[in-house]
């Protein structure tokens, strides 16, 4: 069963440390902006301030290896109502053990090409080209290739595809620390792809794994681990409950 997360009743988002890979981050979806690092097994070690972000409606977390180090991907994409002129990303140096605030963050500021869209699924490859799944059904593959302007100055997303209906809206994403593989979650299961198959125009077919017998409150975020697991996050369905944080062991080939 999920462990609960007290300190995060609406855990959005989870990624796995590039500095201590049995560290976790996740954040809610609202309030301050904070970063909780977790031990593997769902306990919080400490929070730290995201020094210069805002949250409008952080979605999802991504973890990476950005040219000055490790780094997380903070994506404020939330749009219930479809009316955001831009989406933020935010990119940050990862903190260390005992840091209370990170560094500044660089904003990556994004708009779509074809107006608004709810997106609450990020994910960021090795070569720093970054990816949204809408929460829509049918949802929408969209890309914002690795710039260093894009730090400064609104880019325009790339439509890449109309993915396949899930049964479900897309609310996560991870992507493995090879390359390989990513993890699209709806609440009730994960969808896993070949990368090169996801992110290309051609369709692709995932592996489908059940998680509905966690009995998730509301499933929320996906990580790849070491070792073959899959982290997932979830809110805690609201009135203050608290989130929820999962483990599950997956082989890939």
């Amino acid at each position: 069963m999920p462990a609960p997360l007290s300190a995060v009743p609406e855990a959005s988002g989870v990624a796995v440390s590039r500095r201590s890979p049995q560290r976790l981050w996740v954040h809610n979806d609202s309030g301050q902006p904070v970063l909780f690092a977790l031990d593997a097994n769902g306990a919080v070690e400490h929070p730290v301030r995201v020094r210069g972000a805002e949250i409008r409606d952080w979605e999802d977390i991504a973890s990476s290896l950005c040219s000055d180090g490790p780094c997380l991907y903070i994506a404020d994409i939330g749009d219930n109502d479809a009316r955001r002129s831009d989406i933020t990303i935010y990119r940050v140096s990862e903190p260390g053990d005992r840091d209370a605030a990170t560094a500044p963050v660089h904003p990556i500021h994004a708009r779509y090409p074809d107006g608004p869209h709810d997106a609450e699924a990020f994910f960021v490859t090795r070569a720093g080209d970054m990816f949204l799944v809408t929460k829509e059904r049918p949802p929408v593959l969209y890309r914002l290739a690795a710039s260093p302007a894009a730090e400064t100055a609104a880019g325009t997303l790339e439509r890449v595809k109309v993915l396949q209906e899930f049964g479900g809206k897309v609310t996560g994403a991870g992507i493995s620390r090879d390359d390989r593989w990513v993890a699209l979650r709806t609440h009730s299961a994960l969808f896993m792809f070949r990368r090169d198959e996801l992110t290309s125009p051609r369709a692709s077919e995932p592996l489908r794994v059940d998680v509905s017998a966690l009995g998730e409150p509301q499933g929320e975020g996906v990580a790849f681990g070491d070792d073959g697991f899959v982290y997932l996050a979830g809110e805690g369905g609201g009135h203050h409950r608290p989130g929820t944080l999962a483990r599950l062991r997956c082989t890939l080939n």
